[in-house]
């Protein structure tokens, strides 16, 4: 019997453990991809419509904020643990970054003295609260839902400090007619 017959077991042996090999390669990368890149998360509640609705699924980047790669910017929606409980996390716009000073004014919201400019809230989605003054200290960022009559954020916990925030929101794989970037 020769060893070049494919239903040799020897043949089927090498087949086998070159499969095996591969398989285990192919799950090594998947959980380095997941636990230190990109992170499958959904999204529950209402607190971020129209950028992401409830139950959808988004993928998070891990790996640009850990590193340094991308500084957290006024916009981005963060995923972060809530300070109040970190078994939960949320996720938020980014609207006020270390040293800025945040008041809203009946829902106006204004970083230094200046009216931001959210587009990305829609008239519905807004509420006609007031919120005094609060200086950003270093390292602490003012989040909001885009949905703010439904949203609990830091106009009720306050800032998030730096070291809980461990993502950013950046691609929609489900449901599939919203798949792509997140706005």
């Amino acid at each position: 019997m020769s060893d070049n017959n494919p239903a040799s077991p020897r043949m089927a042996r090498r087949y086998l453990c070159t499969w095996a090999r591969d398989l285990a390669l192919a799950v090594v990368l998947a959980v380095v991809v997941i636990l230190f890149v990109y992170q499958p998360v959904e999204v529950e509640g209402t607190s971020m419509m129209p950028a992401l609705i409830n139950e959808e699924r988004i993928f998070i980047n891990k790996f640009t904020y850990r590193f340094g790669l991308e500084k957290i910017a006024r916009g981005d929606l963060v995923v972060f643990w809530f300070p109040g409980d970190r078994s939960r996390s949320y996720v938020k716009r980014v609207v006020g970054l270390p040293g800025d000073t945040v008041f809203i004014d009946r829902g106006i919201v204004y970083v230094n003295g200046k009216p931001l400019k959210e587009d990305y809230v829609p008239e519905q989605y807004r509420d006609t609260q007031s919120m005094p003054p609060v200086k950003m200290q270093p390292d602490y960022y003012f989040v909001l839902g885009d949905h703010r009559a439904s949203s609990n954020d830091s106009r009720f916990w306050g800032p998030v400090h730096r070291s809980l925030i461990y993502g950013k929101a950046v691609f929609v794989y489900w449901p599939p007619d919203r798949i792509g970037p997140v706005q």
